[in-house]
Protein backbone atom coordinates (compact mmCIF):
# COMPACT_ATOMS: atom_id res chain seq x y z
CA UNK A 1 0.00 0.00 0.00
CA UNK A 2 0.92 3.47 -1.24
CA UNK A 3 2.14 5.78 2.26
CA UNK A 4 3.56 9.43 2.37
CA UNK A 5 6.29 8.55 3.95
CA UNK A 6 9.10 11.27 2.95
CA UNK A 7 8.92 14.98 3.82
CA UNK A 8 11.60 17.15 2.01
CA UNK A 9 12.90 20.34 4.22
CA UNK A 10 15.81 21.05 2.13
CA UNK A 11 15.76 19.81 -1.33
CA UNK A 12 19.83 19.42 -2.31
CA UNK A 13 20.98 20.45 -5.92
CA UNK A 14 19.49 18.05 -8.06
CA UNK A 15 17.36 15.79 -6.12
CA UNK A 16 15.00 13.32 -8.45
CA UNK A 17 12.98 10.47 -8.59
CA UNK A 18 15.02 7.62 -10.87
CA UNK A 19 14.92 4.34 -11.92
CA UNK A 20 16.69 1.86 -14.80
CA UNK A 21 14.69 4.54 -17.61
CA UNK A 22 12.25 4.56 -19.78
CA UNK A 23 13.20 1.89 -22.13
CA UNK A 24 11.26 1.44 -25.46
CA UNK A 25 10.01 4.42 -26.70
CA UNK A 26 13.46 5.96 -28.00
CA UNK A 27 11.81 5.47 -31.45
CA UNK A 28 9.31 8.37 -30.49
CA UNK A 29 12.14 10.78 -29.46
CA UNK A 30 11.72 9.97 -25.70
CA UNK A 31 14.43 10.25 -23.46
CA UNK A 32 15.43 7.13 -21.48
CA UNK A 33 16.31 9.36 -18.39
CA UNK A 34 17.18 6.88 -14.90
CA UNK A 35 19.91 6.61 -12.55
CA UNK A 36 23.17 8.03 -14.20
CA UNK A 37 24.78 5.50 -11.80
CA UNK A 38 22.95 2.13 -12.49
CA UNK A 39 24.86 -0.14 -10.32
CA UNK A 40 24.68 1.91 -7.05
CA UNK A 41 20.86 1.85 -7.41
CA UNK A 42 20.28 -1.73 -7.57
CA UNK A 43 22.62 -2.16 -5.04
CA UNK A 44 20.67 0.22 -2.77
CA UNK A 45 17.46 -1.68 -3.68
CA UNK A 46 18.67 -5.18 -2.93
CA UNK A 47 20.15 -3.73 0.70
CA UNK A 48 16.38 -2.83 1.58
CA UNK A 49 14.68 -5.68 -0.11
CA UNK A 50 13.31 -4.19 -3.18
CA UNK A 51 13.05 -5.35 -6.71
CA UNK A 52 16.36 -4.07 -8.48
CA UNK A 53 14.21 -1.73 -10.59
CA UNK A 54 12.47 0.01 -7.95
CA UNK A 55 12.53 4.05 -8.05
CA UNK A 56 14.84 5.67 -5.81
CA UNK A 57 16.00 9.22 -4.80
CA UNK A 58 19.20 10.50 -7.10
CA UNK A 59 21.44 12.73 -4.70
CA UNK A 60 24.05 15.04 -7.11
CA UNK A 61 27.02 16.59 -4.76
CA UNK A 62 24.63 18.42 -2.44
CA UNK A 63 21.97 15.80 -0.78
CA UNK A 64 18.84 17.11 0.39
CA UNK A 65 17.78 17.12 3.91
CA UNK A 66 14.50 14.64 4.92
CA UNK A 67 12.43 14.13 7.44
CA UNK A 68 11.06 10.12 7.48
CA UNK A 69 7.00 9.91 8.45
CA UNK A 70 6.82 6.33 9.31
CA UNK A 71 9.47 3.46 10.13
CA UNK A 72 11.06 2.68 7.38
CA UNK A 73 14.44 1.16 6.08
CA UNK A 74 16.86 3.47 3.86
CA UNK A 75 20.21 2.62 2.06
CA UNK A 76 22.66 4.73 0.66
CA UNK A 77 24.60 3.84 -1.98
CA UNK A 78 27.22 5.46 -4.87
CA UNK A 79 29.27 8.66 -4.08
CA UNK A 80 30.09 9.81 -0.43
CA UNK A 81 28.43 13.07 0.21
CA UNK A 82 29.10 12.31 4.24
CA UNK A 83 25.49 11.23 5.11
CA UNK A 84 23.63 11.34 8.46
CA UNK A 85 20.91 10.46 10.17
CA UNK A 86 19.84 12.92 13.28
CA UNK A 87 23.64 14.07 12.86
CA UNK A 88 25.29 10.60 13.33
CA UNK A 89 27.40 9.59 10.29
CA UNK A 90 26.11 6.57 8.69
CA UNK A 91 27.91 4.16 6.25
CA UNK A 92 27.44 3.57 3.03
CA UNK A 93 26.54 0.37 1.16
CA UNK A 94 24.47 -0.77 4.48
CA UNK A 95 20.57 -0.74 5.04
CA UNK A 96 19.73 1.32 8.44
CA UNK A 97 15.97 0.94 10.00
CA UNK A 98 14.72 4.84 10.86
CA UNK A 99 11.97 5.12 13.50
CA UNK A 100 9.39 8.21 12.63
CA UNK A 101 10.54 11.11 12.54
CA UNK A 102 14.11 10.59 11.99
CA UNK A 103 15.90 12.91 9.72
CA UNK A 104 18.58 12.13 6.80
CA UNK A 105 20.62 14.70 5.92
CA UNK A 106 23.74 15.26 3.52
CA UNK A 107 27.43 17.08 4.30
CA UNK A 108 30.18 17.99 1.93
CA UNK A 109 31.10 15.91 -0.71
CA UNK A 110 34.37 13.29 -0.34
CA UNK A 111 34.05 11.09 -3.11
CA UNK A 112 32.14 10.44 -6.76
CA UNK A 113 29.24 12.73 -7.88
CA UNK A 114 25.60 10.54 -7.36
CA UNK A 115 24.49 9.07 -4.85
CA UNK A 116 21.32 6.80 -3.79
CA UNK A 117 19.02 6.91 -1.49
CA UNK A 118 17.38 3.64 -1.63
CA UNK A 119 13.92 2.93 0.66
CA UNK A 120 12.38 -0.04 1.16
CA UNK A 121 9.02 -0.37 -0.92
CA UNK A 122 10.20 2.09 -3.08
CA UNK A 123 9.36 5.25 -4.11
CA UNK A 124 5.69 5.20 -5.60
CA UNK A 125 5.02 8.29 -7.80
CA UNK A 126 2.92 7.45 -11.07
CA UNK A 127 4.59 5.88 -13.74
CA UNK A 128 4.93 7.88 -17.05
CA UNK A 129 5.47 5.24 -19.99
CA UNK A 130 6.61 2.47 -17.64
CA UNK A 131 8.68 4.16 -15.12
CA UNK A 132 8.69 6.82 -12.47
CA UNK A 133 12.61 8.66 -13.68
CA UNK A 134 12.30 12.43 -13.80
CA UNK A 135 12.99 14.04 -16.87
CA UNK A 136 12.85 17.34 -16.30
CA UNK A 137 13.07 19.07 -19.61
CA UNK A 138 9.90 17.37 -20.51
CA UNK A 139 8.38 17.48 -17.24
CA UNK A 140 7.27 13.96 -16.75
CA UNK A 141 8.01 11.34 -14.33
CA UNK A 142 9.12 11.95 -10.71
CA UNK A 143 7.21 14.57 -8.81
CA UNK A 144 5.09 17.07 -11.31
CA UNK A 145 8.32 16.23 -13.40
CA UNK A 146 10.54 17.96 -11.74
CA UNK A 147 13.96 18.21 -8.79
CA UNK A 148 12.41 17.86 -5.56
CA UNK A 149 11.43 21.21 -3.66
CA UNK A 150 11.07 22.42 0.02
CA UNK A 151 7.57 20.55 0.96
CA UNK A 152 7.67 17.73 -1.18
CA UNK A 153 6.34 14.92 0.21
CA UNK A 154 6.95 11.46 -1.51
CA UNK A 155 5.07 7.95 -1.74
CA UNK A 156 6.60 4.71 -0.67
CA UNK A 157 5.56 0.91 -0.56
CA UNK A 158 5.34 -0.95 2.52
CA UNK A 159 8.64 -1.66 3.87
CA UNK A 160 10.35 -4.48 4.44
CA UNK A 161 11.63 -3.83 8.39
CA UNK A 162 13.24 -7.08 8.60
CA UNK A 163 16.49 -6.10 6.30
CA UNK A 164 17.96 -3.31 7.99
CA UNK A 165 21.57 -3.91 8.96
CA UNK A 166 22.53 -5.61 5.77
CA UNK A 167 25.97 -4.74 4.20
CA UNK A 168 27.67 -5.41 0.67
CA UNK A 169 30.77 -6.68 0.80
CA UNK A 170 33.56 -4.95 0.86
CA UNK A 171 35.10 -5.98 -2.15
CA UNK A 172 32.32 -5.15 -4.13
CA UNK A 173 32.34 -1.73 -3.22
CA UNK A 174 33.07 0.66 -6.58
CA UNK A 175 36.72 2.34 -5.35
CA UNK A 176 35.83 5.59 -7.28
CA UNK A 177 39.38 7.24 -6.13
CA UNK A 178 41.08 4.67 -8.29
CA UNK A 179 42.79 5.17 -11.78
CA UNK A 180 39.99 7.05 -13.81
CA UNK A 181 40.97 4.81 -16.75
CA UNK A 182 37.46 4.15 -19.03
CA UNK A 183 37.01 1.37 -21.22
CA UNK A 184 35.46 2.25 -24.50
CA UNK A 185 34.65 0.46 -27.67
CA UNK A 186 35.74 2.23 -31.36
CA UNK A 187 33.30 3.75 -33.57
CA UNK A 188 31.11 3.96 -35.47
CA UNK A 189 32.59 6.65 -36.93
CA UNK A 190 36.25 6.13 -36.02
CA UNK A 191 37.10 6.12 -39.91
CA UNK A 192 35.97 10.15 -39.51
CA UNK A 193 38.81 10.93 -37.83
CA UNK A 194 42.60 10.76 -38.92
CA UNK A 195 45.17 8.25 -37.30
CA UNK A 196 46.86 10.72 -35.63
CA UNK A 197 43.46 11.67 -34.29
CA UNK A 198 42.52 8.22 -32.87
CA UNK A 199 45.81 7.93 -30.95
CA UNK A 200 45.62 11.50 -29.36
CA UNK A 201 42.16 10.19 -28.25
CA UNK A 202 43.78 7.05 -26.67
CA UNK A 203 47.14 7.92 -25.61
CA UNK A 204 46.08 11.93 -24.30
CA UNK A 205 44.68 12.83 -20.30
CA UNK A 206 40.82 14.41 -20.44
CA UNK A 207 39.50 16.71 -17.70
CA UNK A 208 36.06 16.57 -17.04
CA UNK A 209 34.23 20.36 -17.30
CA UNK A 210 32.14 21.80 -15.55
CA UNK A 211 29.99 21.61 -18.19
CA UNK A 212 28.25 18.45 -17.07
CA UNK A 213 24.88 17.04 -16.03
CA UNK A 214 22.40 14.38 -16.80
CA UNK A 215 22.45 14.93 -20.59
CA UNK A 216 25.92 14.32 -20.90
CA UNK A 217 29.54 15.79 -19.80
CA UNK A 218 32.31 17.77 -21.94
CA UNK A 219 35.80 17.49 -22.00
CA UNK A 220 38.50 18.93 -22.09
CA UNK A 221 42.08 17.79 -23.46
CA UNK A 222 44.27 17.03 -26.33
CA UNK A 223 42.21 17.89 -29.61
CA UNK A 224 41.44 15.05 -31.61
CA UNK A 225 41.57 16.06 -35.29
CA UNK A 226 39.22 14.53 -38.02
CA UNK A 227 39.60 12.86 -41.41
CA UNK A 228 36.61 14.67 -42.55
CA UNK A 229 34.26 17.02 -41.54
CA UNK A 230 32.61 16.70 -37.74
CA UNK A 231 29.09 16.79 -38.85
CA UNK A 232 27.14 13.55 -40.18
CA UNK A 233 23.87 12.93 -40.43
CA UNK A 234 21.79 12.54 -37.64
CA UNK A 235 21.91 9.11 -36.05
CA UNK A 236 21.10 7.22 -33.08
CA UNK A 237 23.45 7.75 -29.48
CA UNK A 238 24.06 5.58 -26.81
CA UNK A 239 24.53 5.40 -23.48
CA UNK A 240 28.54 6.23 -23.13
CA UNK A 241 28.61 7.72 -26.85
CA UNK A 242 31.30 9.63 -27.41
CA UNK A 243 31.01 12.78 -29.71
CA UNK A 244 33.78 14.66 -31.16
CA UNK A 245 32.72 18.27 -32.88
CA UNK A 246 34.37 20.43 -35.00
CA UNK A 247 36.67 21.25 -32.05
CA UNK A 248 38.26 18.51 -30.74
CA UNK A 249 36.83 18.28 -27.48
CA UNK A 250 34.93 15.10 -26.62
CA UNK A 251 31.29 15.08 -25.66
CA UNK A 252 30.07 12.03 -23.45
CA UNK A 253 26.55 11.14 -23.91
CA UNK A 254 24.77 9.88 -20.12
CA UNK A 255 21.10 9.33 -19.02
CA UNK A 256 19.28 12.37 -20.13
CA UNK A 257 20.66 11.75 -23.80
CA UNK A 258 18.82 12.82 -27.26
CA UNK A 259 17.92 9.57 -29.25
CA UNK A 260 19.36 11.08 -31.78
CA UNK A 261 23.00 13.39 -32.79
CA UNK A 262 24.71 14.83 -35.73
CA UNK A 263 28.47 14.86 -34.62
CA UNK A 264 31.19 12.40 -35.43
CA UNK A 265 30.40 8.70 -32.69
CA UNK A 266 34.49 8.40 -31.81
CA UNK A 267 33.59 5.50 -29.56
CA UNK A 268 31.45 4.36 -26.77
CA UNK A 269 32.10 4.04 -23.02
CA UNK A 270 31.20 0.04 -22.28
CA UNK A 271 28.42 -0.01 -19.75
CA UNK A 272 30.25 -1.43 -16.90
CA UNK A 273 32.19 1.49 -16.74
CA UNK A 274 29.41 3.91 -17.60
CA UNK A 275 28.56 4.11 -13.34
CA UNK A 276 32.76 4.89 -13.26
CA UNK A 277 32.75 7.73 -15.64
CA UNK A 278 29.85 9.37 -14.00
CA UNK A 279 30.94 9.62 -10.46
CA UNK A 280 34.04 11.27 -11.61
CA UNK A 281 33.86 15.26 -10.34
CA UNK A 282 34.19 17.96 -12.66
CA UNK A 283 37.72 18.91 -12.42
CA UNK A 284 39.19 15.62 -12.49
CA UNK A 285 41.06 13.74 -15.42
CA UNK A 286 40.42 10.61 -16.79
CA UNK A 287 41.80 8.57 -20.22
CA UNK A 288 40.76 5.72 -22.48
CA UNK A 289 41.26 2.61 -23.41
CA UNK A 290 39.79 0.92 -26.12
CA UNK A 291 38.90 -2.81 -25.87
CA UNK A 292 36.99 -5.42 -27.97
CA UNK A 293 33.07 -5.88 -28.22
CA UNK A 294 33.43 -8.97 -26.75
CA UNK A 295 35.16 -8.45 -23.84
CA UNK A 296 32.77 -5.71 -23.03
CA UNK A 297 30.06 -8.09 -23.18
CA UNK A 298 31.57 -10.48 -21.09
CA UNK A 299 32.13 -7.58 -18.23
CA UNK A 300 28.56 -6.51 -18.92
CA UNK A 301 27.08 -10.63 -18.32
CA UNK A 302 29.21 -10.78 -15.05
CA UNK A 303 28.19 -7.69 -13.64
CA UNK A 304 24.66 -8.82 -14.11
CA UNK A 305 25.19 -12.38 -12.41
CA UNK A 306 27.02 -10.85 -10.03
CA UNK A 307 23.44 -8.38 -9.39
CA UNK A 308 20.79 -11.42 -10.41
CA UNK A 309 22.92 -13.73 -7.80
CA UNK A 310 23.02 -10.91 -4.41
CA UNK A 311 19.33 -10.25 -5.03
CA UNK A 312 18.26 -13.83 -5.63
CA UNK A 313 20.10 -15.32 -2.36
CA UNK A 314 21.63 -12.61 -0.43
CA UNK A 315 25.39 -13.77 -1.50
CA UNK A 316 28.09 -10.88 -0.45
CA UNK A 317 24.83 -8.62 0.91
CA UNK A 318 25.10 -9.75 4.73
CA UNK A 319 23.76 -8.92 8.25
Amino acid sequence: MEKRMIEVLKPGLATSVQDLGRSGYQQLGMVVAGAMDHFALQIGNILVGNRRSAAGLEVVLMGPKLRFLKDTVIAICGADLSPTIDGKTIQLWKSYRLSEGQILSFGKPVTGSYAYIAVSGGIQTPRIMGSRSTYVKAKIGGLDGQYLVKGDVLPTGDPVLGCSGRQLHPNLVPDYDKPRRIRVILGPDDKSFTKQGIRTFLTGTYKKTSRTDRMGTRLIGPKITHAKGADIISDATFPGTIQVPANGQPIILLADRQPTGGYTRIATVITEDIPRLAQIQPGKELTFEAVSLGLAHNLYMRRERMLKLLSQVGQGVHP
